[in-house]
């Protein structure tokens, strides 16, 4: 009763200084973990600090890298070496003019083992990069050297989990050397964090933006409110019944089972855009009866995607079988093919690998319905080209410690999303002997996988990628059956506001229309 009277308290508050001031009011249904990036975080943390930090690089619409902070980025003919120049005018959040002396006292924050900034290993050479010098040429000009060449480096500077390496003031810092509170140069500026109540956010007065119009986490990020108050809901009800009545703006992650009562109401605008995440049915392929190509094969093709997607997403996702995402600029023609049903092949192909029947065991589980519908959806189609397929339905954290020591035959299961599509292949490809994870092990892949990290040049990677898909098709390690989609509530008089690759809800560019 406490949690729901607090809830209570925060929207009256809420709707109350809305109609005095414009405030936009977007849910989260969890308190942030902190405001020091990429160290204590979660995904609301990041979607808040993406508001209040600006690095050299960013995404932009399409999940490729732009510059941000940085109004150009060179790099050597051998690749080791990333010059940025900055932008003129920047300016943080206290009037202070940035220069690159605050990119490398950041950096220096950063890279301290004491911090724990969540993305040290991707940078210090226990990861695929390795930062041997940062320099700065003048008060414009910044020079990373790297220890080999690597296509990830910008992409895990942009990384939202890693707080985009977002650039700070040196007042951020207490005199304790602790972390104090964000002075940058992004759009908005911290105003007050009320715990499990809201998060307010007050216009940077002092922000300077890109021209032209915004582009993901770069471009024209200009604020046309005077505040964004990101409002704890934990409940998926509350957060329903609390736009419907106008005490909220945008809930942008609504369940696809709310979908027609949100359509009910016709001062509710659904937004529903594709996202980075995949839907997937894991194969063990060292098990005696999976380890078979033709039967993991005969399995694809006993399942009718458009009807499964259909079922499982609510008609939000259409079929896509690869591990790039649809949201990915690197999701290109080879990655477009869909396969499809095919009952009578696949009844061959068990014969000729002679499954005669035996179960096989899907695990599952009920937390996620996509996953517990999807196996529900594969059980039935599986059936008719003769798999005996039972499930096994545990709770979440049973199936992810399974997934994780790989104790399975099939799993239904979804990976989060993975922003660069080298790491899309990645986070199911290796050795299993040292991550059992890992459910492909195909040396020529892995090579290729490889060379995907180091080369830079769009179309030589687009090469790459494409090898590697086209031999993870005929492996089958996998099934993917769609990419994931978001579908946000907003309220009529919002304009301006758009889901993205990332998921994650943007507060600049909006307006609130009297």
């Amino acid at each position: 009763m406490k949690l729901i009277s607090m809830i209570a308290l925060a929207l009256s508050l809420s709707t109350a200084s809305a109609m005095a001031e414009d405030i936009l009011r977007i849910r989260l249904n969890t308190d942030i973990r902190s405001l020091d990036p990429g160290v204590n975080r979660d995904a609301n943390t990041d979607i808040v600090q993406s508001h209040l930090f600006e690095g050299l690089v960013a995404y932009k619409e399409d999940a490729s890298i732009g510059p941000l902070l940085a109004k150009s980025v060179d790099v050597s003919p051998d690749g080791k070496t990333y010059t940025f120049v900055l932008r003129d005018g920047l300016k943080f959040s206290n009037g202070e003019p940035m220069t690159t002396e605050d990119v490398l006292f950041s950096w220096k924050r950063y890279t301290d083992p004491a911090v724990g900034w969540r993305c040290l290993p991707e940078v210090d050479g226990r990861g695929v990069v390795k930062v041997t010098d940062v320099s700065a040429k003048d008060d414009k000009t910044v020079v990373f050297t790297l220890e080999k060449p690597s296509a990830l480096f910008l992409t895990t500077l942009a990384r939202p989990d890693c707080g985009g390496t977002g650039i700070f003031h040196r007042s951020s810092i207490g005199a304790d050397g602790q972390w104090n509170e964000p002075v940058t140069t992004a759009p908005f500026k911290l105003g007050e964090w009320k715990r499990n109540q809201y998060i307010e956010l007050v216009k940077n007065e002092n922000y300077t933006a890109l021209p032209g119009k915004p582009d993901g986490m770069t471009g024209n990020k200009s604020v046309e409110v005077d505040k964004a108050r990101f409002v704890i809901i934990p409940d998926e009800s509350t957060a329903k019944a609390a736009l419907i009545a106008g005490d909220l703006d945008i809930n942008y992650d609504v369940e696809n089972s709310d979908l027609p009562e949100y359509n009910s109401h016709k001062d509710i605008i659904l937004d529903t855009t594709p996202i980075m995440n995949i839907g997937e049915f894991l194969f063990q392929t060292n098990d005696p009866v999976l380890k078979d190509v033709r039967i993991r094969k005969a399995f694809l093709l006993s399942l009718d995607m458009p009807e499964l997607v259909n079922a499982v997403t609510d008609g939000q996702a259409t079929p896509s079988n690869s591990p790039i995402p649809k949201a990915s600029s690197f999701y290109g023609p080879v990655q477009q093919e869909v396969v499809q049903r095919d009952v009578e092949t696949a009844k061959k192909l068990l014969a000729e690998a002679g499954y005669n029947g035996q179960p096989i065991k899907m695990l599952t589980n009920k937390r996620y319905p996509p996953m517990f519908n999807s196996a529900i959806a594969a059980q039935a189609m599986a059936a008719e080209a003769g798999f005996n397929i039972e499930l096994e339905v545990v709770d979440w954290g049973a199936q992810n410690d399974r997934y994780l020591s790989g104790d399975y035959q099939i799993m239904s299961h979804s990976f989060s999303a993975r922003l660069d599509p080298s790491l899309s292949f990645d986070m199911f490809s290796g050795v299993k002997a040292d991550e059992p994870r890992k459910v492909w092990e195909n040396r020529q892949a892995l090579e290729l996988l490889d060379k995907s990290m180091v080369v830079s040049d769009p179309r030589e990677r687009q090469a790459l990628l494409d090898q590697i898909e086209k031999l993870f098709r005929e492996d089958v390690p996998m099934v993917v059956t769609y990419s994931g989609v978001r579908t946000s509530g907003v309220r009529p008089n919002v304009a301006g506001y758009k889901g993205w690759a990332l998921g994650q809800p943007r507060a600049w560019g909006v307006q609130l229309k009297k």
